[in-house]
């Protein structure tokens, strides 16, 4: 939902879907393996050193939404690329479109609420499309896990759960008229009832129809939770490496340097402890301490969950005062913090953003998960908030979309290392160029649990994906090593069940990062600017991470 025009969408495309059927994902995967073979054939040598930049990405982002060919199973996400099940907890057609239409998709006119109500009415295609999809990578072997069953059904109770005219469909819809002048509140009441019963009449069987096909197959589906266990499993888990991880590394390798990043945070963790009066226990029991302390864990209330909000947004406008002097160029769009719908959160991830549109009428979101409210205790929001929106997700991706010359696939390339390394890299700066964690240890702590939480990804998705650890054990590791609430770390560990590979990212991408920024300033000494490094590395846009590299070691060669 970038809120293209239709020139620049090639049709009206707010009414209609993607087609998620076998032949449809099939088809989209083909083109797009043609179009990674039609620019690699284009010669070099003719091209401008901007341009060859140019072809190289194009191809890469070809290539990541072809897939993975002999895996045969899954969809193509635009943002995770080839992901294995179209239905499950989390993510895929079924929640991630509702979702768009409730909080990107404009209804600014009579034309785009008429494309609304279309839309409603088209979602039995949809719905029906993707549990073809689902039955036939089941009848080929590739089922959800069984311990994946329990949440998706879950959501598919929720998201039927209350009456049509209360489903947020039809009450963001409704808000959304509101702010049309141009229509009669006849026509606002006629539309308002038209999207009640399409919620009622099509949305709501065509959902309980892809409820029915996820429960039949929870009784035969794997007990197993990782990747390896499904036909060709491992062969997809490598191409995960590749694109997800943005990485050469084996998935031994990558297990490897998680558990020395565990070690190396746990004992910069535990030397703040100490010093804290917090001697005893693992840091993973110390951590846990910390959220009990007064003042930590705001209210389940909605006053307490509004006061946290309100907390998030003074954090945001705290250290958007002091990025003048640490980054070169900012965003011109907003951005606003929002909480995660009831209806998800279950499954969802403890936040995430959301971009702007390419028009900058719609702000970049920083979404938070407020399910559980001793999941978000206050010394771990800074980090987060650093993380998920300035000078994390939102510097990044707005300033990525905002350059104009690049064309639309770069300007939303999905570079998984590259856009979540970058956000933890944020955290870095934050902490150590910055102050923000001046007089603040638990803060500080906080961020150290967050990146020990990063680390711990390389363990627990290895682990899962290669090694053949269990849900339950790659539970317990991470509750025990990082002090993170249950309540969090079982849809994390859930949710890398479903994404295999997307968790490498992070750590990987963020080492590379630091690596690079160390590297110049160890280089240019007095001559080395971070403002212009930051440049080098946003303005170009989201990227394979060698080719940042390149890019680094150019601007360092003419300083």
């Amino acid at each position: 939902m970038l809120a293209l025009s239709e020139l620049e969408g090639g049709a009206d495309y707010n009414s209609r879907f993607p087609d998620y059927s076998t032949a449809g994902m099939q088809k989209m995967q083909n083109s797009m393996a043609s179009a990674a073979q039609a620019l690699r054939q284009i010669d070099r040598q003719g091209l401008s050193p901007a341009d060859q930049t140019h072809q190289q990405i194009l191809t890469n982002i070809f290539n990541y939404y072809a897939g993975d060919k002999a895996f045969k199973a899954g969809y193509i996400d635009t943002w995770g690329g080839h992901l294995p099940y179209i239905i499950n907890q989390i993510s895929g057609p079924l929640i991630d479109i509702p979702k768009l239409m409730q909080v990107q998709q404009a209804v600014t006119s009579e034309t785009q609420a008429r494309a609304y109500l279309t839309r409603l009415q088209n979602i039995q295609g949809l719905v029906d499309a993707v549990i073809s999809k689902y039955k036939q990578d089941a009848a080929g072997g590739v089922l959800l896990p069984a311990n994946l069953h329990p949440k998706t059904l879950a959501f598919f109770d929720r998201f039927l759960d209350s009456p049509a005219a209360e489903h947020a469909l039809v009450t963001s819809f409704a808000k959304k008229l509101e702010n049309v002048e141009s229509i009669s509140e006849q026509q606002r009441t006629q539309w308002i009832d038209q999207a009640i019963e399409l919620v009622s009449d099509v949305v709501y069987p065509a959902y309980q129809r892809a409820r029915q096909a996820v429960a039949e197959t929870q009784q035969r589906a794997s007990q197993n939770d990782g990747i390896w266990s499904q036909p060709d499993g491992d062969a997809f888990y490598a191409h995960a490496i590749q694109y997800l991880g943005d990485s050469t590394f084996t998935a031994e390798q990558i297990h490897q340097i998680g558990l020395d990043e565990v070690t190396r945070i746990s004992q910069q963790m535990d030397q703040i402890l100490n010093a804290n009066g917090y001697t005893t226990g693992s840091v993973g029991e110390r951590m846990m301490q910390l959220a009990s302390l007064p003042g930590q864990i705001y209210p389940a209330t909605d006053a307490g969950r509004q006061d946290l909000l309100d907390y998030l947004s003074e954090e945001i406008d705290t250290i958007m005062a002091k990025a003048p002097a640490f980054y070169g160029t900012l965003p011109e769009q907003a951005v606003e913090v929002r909480r995660i719908p009831p209806v998800s959160e279950a499954g969802e991830a403890g936040g995430f953003y959301t971009p702007p549109s390419l028009d900058g009428s719609r702000p970049g979101i920083y979404w938070i998960n407020l399910r559980d409210m001793q999941a978000v205790p206050k010394f771990g929001l800074k980090t987060l908030t650093y993380h998920e929106a300035v000078p994390g997700h939102h510097f990044q991706i707005a300033l990525n979309m905002a350059q104009q010359d690049i064309g639309l696939l770069r300007q939303n390339a999905p570079y998984n290392a590259y856009v979540e390394g970058w956000a933890l890299y944020s955290e870095y700066v934050a902490a150590t160029y910055m102050d923000m964690y001046t007089d603040d240890p638990l803060g500080d702590l906080g961020r150290l649990q967050a990146e020990l939480y990063r680390a711990v990804r390389l363990v627990v998705d290895t682990g899962l994906h290669a090694k053949h650890w269990t849900r339950q054990q790659a539970i317990d590791y991470f509750h025990t090593t990082t002090g993170t609430s249950l309540s969090d770390v079982v849809p994390e560990v859930e949710r890398y069940m479903a994404w295999p590979g997307q968790a490498l990212g992070y750590k990987l991408g963020m080492l590379q990062f630091v690596a690079l920024e160390q590297q110049a300033r160890d280089t240019l000494k007095s001559k080395f600017d971070i403002r212009a490094f930051h440049d080098v590395v946003l303005l170009p846009g989201a990227r394979p991470m060698a080719l940042v590299k390149q890019d680094v070691e150019n601007w360092i060669a003419t300083q």
